[in-house]
């Protein structure tokens, strides 16, 4: 039998610009969105560590990020 011990994902997302609004308003969204996709890890109560974020020349964001992989433990994965 085996069990999970710790687990963790690492992602790269890029938090894309919409083509059909204007630029500035465009830009405004992208850091919206990156708010809120933060404020639902916080409320989902998901551990994680952002490992880096960049705005882009364009406005656009990447953020690299390591969480929990779904309820597993995290371990010493975000130390």
């Amino acid at each position: 039998m085996k069990r999970v011990k710790a687990a963790c994902i690492t992602q790269t997302l890029h938090f894309l610009l919409k083509e059909d609004v204007p630029r500035d308003y465009a830009k405004k969204l992208v850091t919206e969105e990156v708010k809120k996709y933060k404020e639902q890890l916080d409320k989902n109560k998901t551990q994680y560590k952002i490992l880096s974020e960049e705005t882009q020349d364009d406005g656009s964001v990447i953020i690299e990020i390591k969480k929990q992989y779904n309820t597993s433990p995290v371990g010493h994965y975000l130390d």
